[in-house]
């Protein structure tokens, strides 16, 4: 049975051709743009990340200061 990767398979002639129809598609102005939109959009993403870890640590830390410490 053989397993079908979506990106895997790709090689610098896929890669150079799907840049050729980006640019196509776009053309050369719009890009800078579309590039500078997805760097906001990835600087966001990882400060929500780090936020909802940052609650994530303090409920951790919270919980672990409710519980009894067992000794034996």
């Amino acid at each position: 049975m053989k397993t079908i990767l979506l990106f895997g398979s790709l090689g610098w002639p896929e890669i150079i051709i799907i840049l050729f129809v980006v640019v196509l598609l776009f053309g050369g102005k719009k890009i800078p743009e579309l590039m500078r939109g997805v760097g906001k959009g990835v600087k966001e993403f990882k400060k929500g990340m780090k936020e909802v870890e940052g609650e994530v640590n303090e409920i951790k830390a919270e919980i672990e200061k409710e519980e009894p410490k067992e000794t034996k």
